[in-house]
């Protein structure tokens, strides 16, 4: 006879576990734009002039920035073909978004992008193995990629930025390594992790101390609001889609 707790003791805990950490924000970044974006504002004191949404897809971020913020200039970048038709016409009447057809990551050159599909959400620069979820990976697509701060330098004149999202599935550290000096004109930054970090072998680990060492705060995006992450945990290191805020200390 098995000494084994019953297999319902074990569901239920992993119930309990789910939604302590949704309530973490440990997986809670799906589908939560508005969201964050009203918690990524949250933290500036003055109206925002330039943002740049890194990872566009098919615009959902970008026209909530515009929402709440009829003024602001967007620079927004998406390599993917099927993607910038989409974002051409959604903003075609809205000189104050810039569409750049790049990748964004810590070179640049040519680059592969992977997907489920064209146009697809998880589309990466690393070729997922997800055949765990029956999602197969392998709809390729060649594009540019450039270092974040060569278009800083060039294209924004090196300009304060105001509000900075990266959401480009696994690969946000080789983006902001490609910053260089851009990360100091940085004010308030959003990047996900999650299950995509997997595949690109990076950890939240990594993150936390990129953005400790160069003089910026943490905060998890939860149901309730920004929790403050004072400290690194091995427990934080979480793969499923979470949503983080830095925020560079005031001088």
């Amino acid at each position: 006879m098995s000494s084994s707790p019953p297999s319902f003791f074990f569901k239920l805990l992993h119930r309990l576990e789910r939604a302590a950490a949704h309530a973490q924000g440990k997986g809670y970044g799906t589908a939560t734009i508005q969201q964050e974006v009203k918690l990524l504002q949250s933290f500036l004191t003055a109206e925002p002039k330039l943002a740049v949404d890194i990872g566009g897809n098919v615009g959902s971020y970008t026209a909530e920035l515009r929402r709440r913020n009829p003024n602001l200039e967007i620079h927004t970048f998406e390599p993917s073909a099927t993607n910038l038709r989409k974002l051409a016409e959604r903003f075609k009447h809205d000189p104050l978004v810039t569409l750049i057809p790049l990748a964004v990551s810590d070179r640049s050159g040519d680059a592969v992008l992977f997907s489920n599909e064209p146009g697809s959400g998880l589309g990466s620069l690393t070729q997922r193995k997800l055949d765990h979820l029956n999602i197969p990976f392998d709809t390729t697509e060649t594009i540019q990629t450039i270092r974040f701060e060569d278009y800083w330098r060039n294209r924004l004149d090196s300009r304060a930025l105001d509000l900075v999202k990266i959401d480009i599935e696994g690969h946000e550290l080789a983006a902001l390594n490609g910053f260089g000096s851009a990360i100091e004109a940085v004010k308030v930054l959003q990047f996900e992790f999650g299950g995509c970090n997997i595949d690109t072998r990076t950890y939240f680990q990594d993150f936390w101390y990129f953005f400790k060492d160069r003089g910026f705060a943490i905060y998890r995006i939860t149901p309730f609001g920004a929790e403050s992450i004072s400290g690194y945990r091995e427990l934080d290191e979480f793969f499923s889609t979470t949503n983080y805020i830095a925020v560079k200390a005031a001088r």
